[in-house]
C-alpha cells in the first residue's frame, strides 16, 4: 500500500551504514545474474508459484499507524484496492475524516474531507507512487522490467543472529535503485532505497515484511513496517487479503461532486 502520509515531524537519527554492509559472493558475471534469477523462481515459488503470479486484483483492509519515537501518534482504518500493474486506491478513515488517494499510472488524485480538498496529484506524487511500486518486492517478482532495469545479484547480508539474507537489486535507467532481500527459504524480508530530502540530504526507506499468512493460495504479509534512517515511522497491520475480485473501474475516476467521496466505499 502507497498511502499519503499527513504532515508530522519525524526526529531522523544519524545514517546507519550497518544496512548496506555486504558481503560479496564471488561468482561473476553470468553466474551471478542466474543466481539472481534463481532466488526469483524460488520466492515466486515459495509465495504461491501459479496462484502467486496469477494475481490481478487485491483488496486489503487492516489498520495504519504512524508512529513517532516509537510511539503510535496516528490510528486510520483503511481499504486498499489495487488492479495490477498500476491502478490503486487507498482510502483512510481516523475520526470519521476521510482520505482517498488514487494512483493510474502516470496521473493519480487526492480527496481530503478535512480540508474539503479534490486535487491533481503533483509530480512529486506521480513520482512518489512509482518509486513506491517499484521498491515492492511484487514488481521484482511479477513485472517484467527487462527494458527498463538491469537486474545484478549483490550478496549476502546478516539479517540475524546466524541469519544471512541474499541481496538482489535493481537499476533502473532514470537512477533510481531498490535492494531486495530475501531469506534462504525465498521469503522476501525487506527492501531499500535511497532518496533526497529538499537540501539533498540522502535518507535511506526501509520496509520490513512479517506475519505472512496463507490467503488463496498466497503467501502474503499481513504486518508492513517502514523505517526512514532507521527509525520506526509507520505500519501496515492488514485485517483481510482478497485476490482476484471484480473491481469496478469507476472507483478510480474523479468525481465531479466530492461529497460522493465521504461514504464508505463499497465493491
Amino acid at each position: 500500500m502507497r498511502i499519503v502520509l499527513k504532515a508530522f515531524t519525524i526526529v531522523l537519527i544519524g545514517f546507519s551504514v550497518a544496512v548496506y554492509g555486504q558481503n560479496f559472493d564471488t561468482a561473476t558475471g553470468d553466474s551471478k545474474l542466474q543466481k539472481a534469477k534463481a532466488i526469483i523462481a524460488k520466492s515466486a515459488a515459495k509465495l504461491g508459484g501459479k496462484e502467486y503470479l496469477s494475481v490481478k486484483t487485491s483488496i486489503g483492509e487492516g489498520k495504519f499507524s504512524q508512529l513517532k519515537d516509537g510511539v503510535n501518534v496516528s490510528f486510520q482504518s483503511f481499504i486498499d484496492i489495487i488492479v495490477f500493474p498500476d491502478f490503486e486506491r487507498t482510502d483512510l478513515t481516523e475520526g470519521g475524516s476521510k482520505t482517498v488517494q488514487v494512483n493510474t499510472g502516470e496521473t493519480g488524485w487526492i480527496y481530503e474531507e478535512y480540508f474539503e480538498s479534490l486535487r491533481d496529484q503533483d509530480e512529486k506524487g506521480i513520482t512518489g507512487f512509482r518509486n513506491s511500486m517499484r521498491s515492492n518486492y511484487d514488481y521484482l517478482l511479477r513485472k517484467d522490467w527487462s527494458r527498463e532495469a538491469v537486474l545484478s545479484y549483490v550478496g549476502r547480508r546478516r539479517a540475524s543472529l546466524g541469519k544471512r539474507n541474499d541481496v538482489l537489486k535493481l537499476t533502473f535507467a532514470d537512477g533510481f535503485e531498490v535492494e531486495y532481500e530475501f531469506a534462504d527459504d525465498g521469503l522476501p524480508m525487506k527492501t531499500i532505497f535511497r532518496q533526497f530530502d529538499t537540501d539533498k540530504k540522502e535518507i535511506v526507506q526501509e520496509t520490513r515484511f512479517a506475519q505472512f499468512l496463507f490467503e488463496q493460495g498466497v503467501l502474503t504479509p499481513y504486518i508492513i513496517d517502514r523505517y526512514t534512517d532507521g527509525v520506526h515511522v509507520y505500519r501496515i497491520n492488514y485485517e483481510s487479503v482478497k485476490y482476484n475480485q471484480t473491481i469496478p473501474s469507476e472507483i478510480f475516476k474523479k468525481p465531479d461532486d466530492p461529497k460522493k467521496l465521504r461514504k464508505k466505499l463499497k465493491l
